[in-house]
């Protein structure tokens, strides 16, 4: 009886001993193995800010943070301007002096000015349904390419498409490769809704809390479907968002062929507003050859703006007030250029048309 009991208790004296040296031996491993890296987030998140993604090892360089395109900061409104001739060539080497800036058409002194030259932060957004037998969803697809080629290593992008809902494809990342690979899956359009404005509204709601040069790429037939916004709801939204939208319009054939009408042209205006008011630009092209120019000045007008910031000579009251930024020569003339025939054009200011002053509610 003492034998067996002798032996329980080494058997015991055992189990203990090797149930303490457990976590010890875990937290060795552990130190062995390094810091686990957490887990991807889930794909129905919204996009995250650049700045929310794990730091890069030490011996590499982080990716700057870009300044915002535009925002009203205490009583300074800053917002970012391209300068362009004419035939669309970009102006540059301005100075402060150049620049004249209105707010509701009352002159103000400009406080700061820079060229911008954060990376880029921009949000492909395709419309790819079945609307229009699915048609103009592939060819976003294959619009949307060429795009890619113009980003540089620092800069971010992130991909979203919508039918009856919006679907974030890849959150933002650094890795075209990422974009190009999700672009190539897309087979089949799930719905024949056009969503645009749900699509549009969302997506700029998800941007709010991104830090950077905030822009959308937006690649539809500019048609709205079944959405539960209103055209009225998105443009007081974009009244009060700091993001530049360039819309590149697919649905020219619909018009050329003469199936457009009132319709198409409601459509166009519509992705015509989406820009001018936020301070980008429209294009509506009729055949792919022309989408590799457009990349490109999309690409340039983002690198090449001028931030101009503005104290206003009024207290914040609340309202929209609308902006309006002019380029003069030395002399306080309106600027002219000479091109090498020895003919005189006008410039062309392309800058977002208001902003929100401090204090506004936010209105849905």
């Amino acid at each position: 009886m003492r034998s067996k009991i002798s032996l329980r208790g080494v058997l015991a004296a055992v189990l203990v001993a090797l149930l303490g040296a457990f976590p010890d031996a875990q937290l060795v491993r552990a130190q062995q193995e390094g810091p686990q890296a957490p887990a991807p987030p889930a794909q129905s998140e919204p996009p995250r800010p650049p700045e929310s993604r794990p730091s890069p090892p030490p011996q590499s360089e982080a990716p700057q943070e870009p300044h915002a395109v535009i925002a009203v900061h205490a009583n300074l409104v800053n917002v970012d301007a391209v300068v362009t001739d004419q035939d669309g060539n970009l102006v540059t080497g301005l100075k402060r002096e150049n620049f004249r800036v209105f707010d509701n058409g009352q002159p103000q002194q400009v406080a700061t000015f820079a060229p911008t030259e954060a990376p880029i932060t921009i949000v492909v957004l395709m419309e790819f349904s079945k609307l229009w037998g699915g048609y103009f969803g592939y060819k976003a697809r294959e619009w949307s390419y060429g795009f890619l080629h113009e980003l540089k290593p620092q800069d971010w992008v992130a991909l979203k498409t919508f039918d009856l809902r919006t679907t974030i494809r890849v959150d933002f990342t650094q890795n075209k490769s990422e974009i190009e690979q999700a672009i190539y899956s897309l087979y089949f359009p799930d719905f024949s809704e056009a969503n645009l404005f749900d699509a549009v509204y969302e997506t700029v709601d998800q941007l709010r809390g991104v830090e950077g040069k905030k822009s959308i790429l937006l690649l539809a037939t500019g048609f709205d479907t079944f959405s539960k916004h209103n055209l009225d709801q998105i443009l007081r939204r974009l009244r009060e968002t700091d993001i530049t939208i360039f819309c590149v319009g697919m649905g020219s054939e619909i018009d050329l062929y003469g199936n457009g009408g009132i319709a198409y042209a409601q459509a166009q205006n519509q992705l015509n507003t989406f820009a001018r008011m936020t301070g980008g630009y429209a294009w509506f092209p009729r055949f792919q050859a022309e989408m590799p120019a457009i990349s490109g000045t999309v690409a340039s007008f983002l690198r090449n703006q001028y931030s101009v910031g503005f104290a206003p000579s009024e207290a914040p009251d609340g309202h929209y007030h609308k902006l309006a930024v002019e380029v003069v020569d030395d002399q306080g003339n309106p600027l002219e250029l000479v091109n090498k025939k020895g003919k005189k054009k006008k410039v062309v200011v392309i800058a977002r048309q208001g902003y929100m002053a401090a204090g506004s509610p936010a209105v849905d």
